[in-house]
């Protein structure tokens, strides 16, 4: 699997062990950035284009998902969620590593690089990636509502207001 990533200058440390990590799983890593310290560092640009080449090769049918993370990873998570296709989600421990793939068909993570150890953030991105879409029905109608709403700004017959 492809795996996109992206930080910004709280995650740089974790960004070197992930790389490794995910490229002795066999995944095909590619790195968005940054690729040294600053600490005044923007990490919107540097996850968008994570979030952008995940929503790229899904489209070409290539198997890819993303990683975000920073110090919270709520910036990273709403950077990434700017781009249309992606389902960004904060995970804090497995189980919602797992449900963000499980339930949301996630296909990018997002994690505070300060609020775990290497181990802990590792192991969810580990879950995150192993865990499939269980493709039951309920959850695929509701991905397919916030897609409606993200093309054409409505949700036919769900009384979404319009200002």
């Amino acid at each position: 699997m492809r795996i996109h990533i992206a930080t910004d200058h709280a995650g740089l440390d974790f960004s070197t062990h992930l790389i490794s990590h995910l490229g002795a799983a066999g995944h095909e890593v590619i790195d968005h950035g940054p690729t040294g310290y600053d600490a005044l560092d923007d990490y919107p640009a540097f996850c968008i284009n994570a979030a952008l080449a995940v929503a790229h090769d899904q489209s070409q049918g290539l198997d890819a998902l993303g990683v975000v993370f920073g110090g919270s990873g709520n910036g990273e998570q709403i950077a990434a969620n700017k781009v249309a296709g992606i389902r960004a989600a904060l995970a804090w421990n497995l189980s919602t590593a797992r449900l963000a793939r499980e339930h949301n068909d996630a296909n990018v993570i997002s994690i505070g690089a300060r609020q775990h150890t290497i181990e802990e953030a590792t192991s969810f991105i580990d879950a995150f990636i192993a865990e499939p879409f269980s493709g039951d029905e309920r959850h695929a109608r509701r991905i397919a509502q916030l897609a409606e709403y993200e093309s054409t700004g409505d949700i036919a017959g769900k009384n979404v207001d319009q200002y």
